[in-house]
Protein backbone atom coordinates (compact mmCIF):
# COMPACT_ATOMS: atom_id res chain seq x y z
CA UNK A 1 0.00 0.00 0.00
CA UNK A 2 1.26 3.53 -0.69
CA UNK A 3 0.06 6.48 1.08
CA UNK A 4 0.70 10.03 -0.40
CA UNK A 5 0.87 13.40 1.77
CA UNK A 6 -1.88 14.88 -0.15
CA UNK A 7 -4.29 11.89 0.79
CA UNK A 8 -3.25 11.65 4.64
CA UNK A 9 -5.80 12.97 7.38
CA UNK A 10 -4.87 16.02 7.92
CA UNK A 11 -5.86 17.44 12.06
CA UNK A 12 -4.96 20.37 13.32
CA UNK A 13 -4.49 19.72 17.55
CA UNK A 14 -3.78 22.26 19.93
CA UNK A 15 -1.55 23.94 17.45
CA UNK A 16 -0.06 20.81 16.36
CA UNK A 17 -0.09 19.89 12.41
CA UNK A 18 -1.28 16.26 12.79
CA UNK A 19 -1.12 13.84 9.29
CA UNK A 20 -2.66 10.51 9.88
CA UNK A 21 -1.47 8.67 6.93
CA UNK A 22 -3.44 5.59 8.00
CA UNK A 23 -6.63 6.76 9.22
CA UNK A 24 -9.11 4.41 8.96
CA UNK A 25 -7.00 1.74 7.22
CA UNK A 26 -6.44 -1.87 8.12
CA UNK A 27 -3.46 -2.83 9.64
CA UNK A 28 -1.83 -3.78 13.39
CA UNK A 29 -0.71 0.28 13.77
CA UNK A 30 -1.39 3.62 13.16
CA UNK A 31 1.03 6.33 11.48
CA UNK A 32 1.33 10.01 11.61
CA UNK A 33 3.61 12.90 10.99
CA UNK A 34 3.09 15.72 13.36
CA UNK A 35 4.57 18.99 12.93
CA UNK A 36 5.05 21.00 15.90
CA UNK A 37 5.67 24.80 15.33
CA UNK A 38 7.61 26.99 18.04
CA UNK A 39 6.18 27.64 21.34
CA UNK A 40 3.32 24.50 20.77
CA UNK A 41 3.23 21.21 22.38
CA UNK A 42 1.33 18.35 23.69
CA UNK A 43 -0.41 18.77 27.16
CA UNK A 44 0.56 15.65 29.53
CA UNK A 45 -1.01 12.42 28.46
CA UNK A 46 -1.16 8.59 28.11
CA UNK A 47 -2.94 5.79 26.42
CA UNK A 48 -4.94 3.13 28.09
CA UNK A 49 -4.45 1.47 24.47
CA UNK A 50 -1.38 1.93 22.42
CA UNK A 51 2.50 1.98 22.80
CA UNK A 52 4.16 5.08 21.13
CA UNK A 53 7.22 5.43 18.75
CA UNK A 54 8.34 9.31 18.31
CA UNK A 55 10.58 10.06 15.90
CA UNK A 56 12.21 13.19 15.57
CA UNK A 57 12.72 13.80 11.45
CA UNK A 58 13.91 17.70 12.08
CA UNK A 59 14.28 19.95 15.12
CA UNK A 60 14.06 19.17 18.40
CA UNK A 61 11.36 18.94 21.38
CA UNK A 62 11.55 19.20 25.21
CA UNK A 63 9.90 15.69 26.22
CA UNK A 64 8.42 14.90 29.62
CA UNK A 65 7.84 10.79 29.96
CA UNK A 66 6.65 8.97 32.90
CA UNK A 67 8.01 12.78 34.95
CA UNK A 68 11.71 13.00 33.84
CA UNK A 69 12.48 15.57 31.49
CA UNK A 70 14.57 14.87 27.94
CA UNK A 71 15.70 16.81 25.42
CA UNK A 72 14.97 15.22 21.59
CA UNK A 73 16.91 15.89 18.40
CA UNK A 74 17.14 15.10 15.06
CA UNK A 75 17.64 11.18 14.86
CA UNK A 76 16.08 10.58 18.24
CA UNK A 77 13.52 8.33 19.01
CA UNK A 78 11.15 8.25 22.47
CA UNK A 79 9.42 4.69 22.92
CA UNK A 80 6.06 5.88 25.42
CA UNK A 81 4.59 2.51 26.96
CA UNK A 82 0.83 2.40 26.74
CA UNK A 83 -0.19 4.09 30.43
CA UNK A 84 3.14 6.30 30.75
CA UNK A 85 2.54 9.66 30.91
CA UNK A 86 4.17 12.05 28.84
CA UNK A 87 4.55 15.72 27.48
CA UNK A 88 6.34 17.47 25.08
CA UNK A 89 6.81 21.20 23.84
CA UNK A 90 8.80 23.03 20.95
CA UNK A 91 10.87 25.27 23.15
CA UNK A 92 13.10 26.32 19.71
CA UNK A 93 12.69 29.21 16.88
CA UNK A 94 12.16 26.57 14.73
CA UNK A 95 9.75 24.12 13.41
CA UNK A 96 10.11 20.14 14.48
CA UNK A 97 8.81 17.37 12.45
CA UNK A 98 7.56 14.19 14.05
CA UNK A 99 6.84 10.13 12.92
CA UNK A 100 4.31 8.90 15.22
CA UNK A 101 3.55 5.29 15.67
CA UNK A 102 0.86 4.16 17.95
CA UNK A 103 0.76 0.15 18.12
CA UNK A 104 -2.33 -0.87 18.45
CA UNK A 105 -3.90 1.93 16.03
CA UNK A 106 -4.67 5.39 17.59
CA UNK A 107 -8.21 5.58 19.12
CA UNK A 108 -8.82 9.04 21.11
CA UNK A 109 -11.15 7.20 22.87
CA UNK A 110 -8.32 5.78 24.57
CA UNK A 111 -6.25 9.33 25.28
CA UNK A 112 -6.31 10.31 29.18
CA UNK A 113 -4.97 13.71 29.08
CA UNK A 114 -3.73 14.62 32.26
CA UNK A 115 -4.42 18.61 33.05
Amino acid sequence: MIIRRDSALHLAFEGLDIYDYTAQKPGPSSVGVIEVPPGAGHREAYSTRSDKYYYVISGSLSLKLGGQEHDLGAGDLCYVARGTSFAYRNDTDTPTTTLLVHTPPFDLADEVFVD
